[in-house]
């Protein structure tokens, strides 16, 4: 936004209204004041925030925070005439914005003012005292309308600084404080000079503006009062305008701090103390234009800055103005401590630790570098023993250098052996160890002594044994021996078989052991089969047996047998005729005989069971339970027990 004063317009007149406009008038009225010379702000020599707490109100104006003409009241819609001490306005209904002091503090309050309809005197006064004459000072307030929607006469606010006497020195015009959108705090702010022989001064704030409904409500807050002098810059150097500086707290650095005083003044360098106040630095001139100081040796943060007024103020701290602050970072020293995980032997990791810090520079033996804050050297050699150094840099650029000695240890040469790497199960051999002055063998089991060199070794299977072979320095190395145990011939003939004549089965045979040979044999001095799963096709019963013989000389000859079942084959007739002429007068069955636990069923047409017998021993002869049956047709089940079952029908004829 762009705002231009006419020529015409005097900043002086109470007749032109807009906010915008005044409000550019008063900073072109501040801006040439400071034209001839940039100034500085010194701290508050008045800083009346009205203070804070939990409770809506505070109460009614104290001593220390000034004096009014207002009535006080302690409703959060205060009357005309009135004012509160309240940290929101949220309870003044619809007619004001809801809002709290500009501090932004918890709780923090703030002078409520409800104007009165005829009474235009101050509605705030505040005296303050021991200032000096012939110095320059800043008054300034912060204030809010509060009316949200209509306001019949706006604020407007004469600020006025008086002596004692009530003579004016300054005074200063808001003009009509307009209506807002929102919310707003507004700063107003002016500058005076204090006449000669003149030390306390009368702050007082008056309404231009009757109050009514709704008309001049206003709410004020931080209203500040501080020397405003010359302006003067603060340095580390005295060539350019340096802020900030660093140093390491384990090497204190000496500092020159710069600025120029204007003629007539004087000036006092400072330093802000633990509890963030402002104190003098001991041995700071109030003429010179720089001071020189060594850094602390306490690792923080460090503020300077210099203050200046006229010679003959300058001892006054309600006359000083301020420099802009200057920082000193003093860090802490990095740990001088570096470790490492020494002694080790050649082939391990050697671990090497640096305390904290930014960064971090390695060197050491064999060339070694590394800027890692706690390297690792995977496999190390004997060639890495010596001393490492690590420069350690902090973050404010503090160095610290440590060191730590490293020794490497020589690694044995394990080797390992045996009398024997094969043998026969159930046997033993000797292992043999050496490069070293102890042994630890594992896996244990089945040895002697695992911690001797050459314990007797006893496995029951093929076995990897490894022994770790440890120097003075107990510095160790490993070597593996194999021993292969041959296992002892085994045979299996498998399950034994039955068959029907005429038909074939084949053996389940399997052969074990190391390195064997096998055959078979038959009972009846047949033929022997060929192969492990050889399939036969005996005519009558008979025993095979497997032969299993070991060629590496381990164990005796292992033998298993099977016995296969032949079975005769049953022939069923389907027609007898039992008349009585000695001829066909049964049911002969083929061979049933030979299956004494085949059971035989006859069933007539109904299905009742005309016949039975447990292993044939008689041939059925047409009758039932002594009776003759009539000729015709009856119906058999035959179980042979062998997992067969033959049915049909057979045919009497009489």
């Amino acid at each position: 936004m762009h705002l231009f004063i006419s020529p015409k317009t005097s900043c002086k007149t109470r007749e032109w209204k807009p906010f915008a406009l005044f409000f550019a008038c008063t900073l072109t009225m501040l801006a040439a004041n400071n034209h001839a010379q940039a100034q500085s702000l010194g701290d508050p020599v008045v800083n009346i925030t009205f203070g804070s707490g939990s409770s809506t109100h505070s109460g009614a104006l104290s001593a220390d925070s000034g004096t009014t003409s207002y009535t006080y009241s302690s409703n959060d819609f205060p009357s005309d005439g009135s004012y509160t001490i309240e940290n929101t306005t949220a309870g003044a209904g619809n007619v004001w914005w809801s809002g709290t002091d500009h501090t932004g503090n918890t709780g923090g309050y703030m002078m409520v003012v409800n104007a009165s309809v005829s009474k235009t005197d101050y509605f705030y006064k505040r005296t303050v005292h021991a200032l000096c004459s012939n110095t320059k000072y800043q008054f300034s307030a912060w204030v809010v309308n509060l009316l949200r929607s209509r306001d019949i006469s706006p604020p407007n606010i004469t600020f006025s600084i008086e002596t004692t006497g009530g003579t004016t020195i300054q005074s200063f015009n808001t003009g009509d404080i307009s209506l807002k959108s929102s919310y707003q705090w507004v700063q107003y702010a002016f500058n005076f000079t204090l006449p000669a022989g003149v030390s306390d001064v009368v702050i007082k704030m008056s309404n231009n503006s009757a109050g009514g409904a709704p008309a001049n409500d206003l709410a004020i807050d931080d209203i500040v009062f501080r020397p405003y002098g010359p302006d003067i810059k603060a340095s580390f150097s005295s060539t350019a305008e340096t802020v900030d500086a660093s140093a390491c707290s384990d090497n204190p650095t000496s500092y020159t701090l710069s600025t120029t005083a204007p003629d007539g003044y004087s000036i006092l360098w400072q330093y802000q103390n633990s509890a963030g106040a402002w104190a003098d630095l001991p041995g700071a001139n109030a003429s010179s234009n720089t001071y020189t100081f060594t850094s602390p040796i306490v690792a923080g943060t460090y503020k300077y800055r210099v203050v200046t007024a006229l010679t003959d103020n300058i001892t006054s701290t309600l006359c000083r103005s301020a420099s802009n602050q200057l920082t000193l970072m003093v860090g802490s020293s990095p740990s001088s401590s570096a470790s490492s995980n020494s002694p080790v032997c050649a082939g391990q990791s050697l671990s090497l630790s640096a305390w904290a810090g930014a960064s971090w520079a390695w060197t050491g033996p064999n060339g070694f570098t590394s800027n890692v804050q706690n390297p690792i050297i995977n496999p190390v050699s004997e060639a890495a023993t010596g001393t490492y150094y690590v420069t350690v840099t902090s973050a404010s650029n503090c160095v610290v250098v440590a060191q730590v000695d490293v020794s490497v240890k020589a690694q044995p040469v394990a080797v390992a052996g045996a009398i024997s790497t094969e043998i026969c199960e159930g046997n033993s051999t000797a292992l043999t160890a050496s490069g070293g002055e102890t042994y630890a063998w594992l896996p244990v089991t089945g040895l002697s002594n695992p911690n001797i060199a050459n314990p007797v070794a006893s496995p029951a299977q093929t076995t990897t044994y490894t022994v770790t072979v440890s120097n003075s320095s107990a510095c160790t190395s490993t070597a593996t021996v194999i021993i292969n145990v041959l296992k002892k011939p085994t045979a299996s003939a498998g399950a034994d078989k039955h068959i029907t004549q005429t038909q074939s089965v084949t053996l389940d045979g399997s052969a074990g052991g190391t390195n064997v040979s096998y055959y078979w044999t038959a009972s009846d001095g047949s033929a022997a089969p060929e192969g492990l799963t050889p399939t036969v096709s005996p005519l009558e019963d008979i025993t095979y047996t497997l032969h299993v013989l070991s060629n590496a000389g381990c164990g005796l000859e292992a033998t298993d047998d099977v016995f296969v079942r032949v079975y005769k084959k049953v022939t069923i007739p389907n027609t007898f005729t039992p008349n009585g002429d000695a001829v066909n007068d049964t049911w002969e069955v083929g061979a049933l005989d030979t299956y004494p636990e085949a059971t035989t069923q006859v069933f007539n047409r109904y299905g009742s069971v005309v016949f039975s017998s447990l292993g044939y021993p008689k041939a059925w002869d047409g009758n039932s339970n002594g009776q003759q049956l009539p000729a015709g047709t009856y119906y058999y089940k035959i179980d042979l027990k062998n997992g067969n079952v033959l049915s049909g029908w057979v045919l009497v004829v009489r």
